[in-house]
């Protein structure tokens, strides 16, 4: 890769976040789609099937086929709504919400450390970039 290839970095990047979270899955032993609902249920907490299938932006009926996978495989559980007893709530259980953060721990530490290790100026250059990444990926998807 040349030195100075930001595009070949940024393509490096996209591809080892791919690689990760086949292993995260891998350790998991859930699908893909199973993996985004756990993310959003560890990051954001509970939430109702149609929520999670909105932010995944997939049908109701698929989403049930997911939630019936990580339900099966213990991962979550489904509850009635506390104020709305036609409602369902998922949770993410315990136990795959510890596993999934011990995996991902080292990375968040290693992160941390880079970050940690920059100077003010090197930490405006690096989020002016990234920020100016997200637009460019936002702007794809709009």
């Amino acid at each position: 890769m040349p030195e100075d290839d930001i595009r070949a970095r940024v393509q490096q990047v996209a591809v080892r976040q791919q690689r990760f979270e086949r292993h995260l899955a891998r350790a998991l032993d859930v699908d893909a789609m199973g993996l985004e609902a756990m993310d959003h249920l560890i990051t954001s907490g509970p939430a109702t099937p149609t929520e999670l299938a909105r932010r995944l932006e997939i049908s109701t009926a698929a989403m049930t086929l997911v939630l019936n996978r990580l339900e099966g495989a213990g991962h979550v559980r489904r509850d009635r709504h506390p104020s709305d007893g036609r409602k369902l709530v998922v949770t993410a259980a315990s136990s795959s919400s510890d596993r999934a953060y011990e995996l991902v721990l080292p990375m968040i530490d290693g992160i941390e450390e880079l970050v940690e290790g920059m100077d003010a100026a090197e930490r405006a250059t690096v989020q002016t970039f990234l920020d100016r990444l997200i637009r460019i990926y936002d702007d794809a998807t709009d």
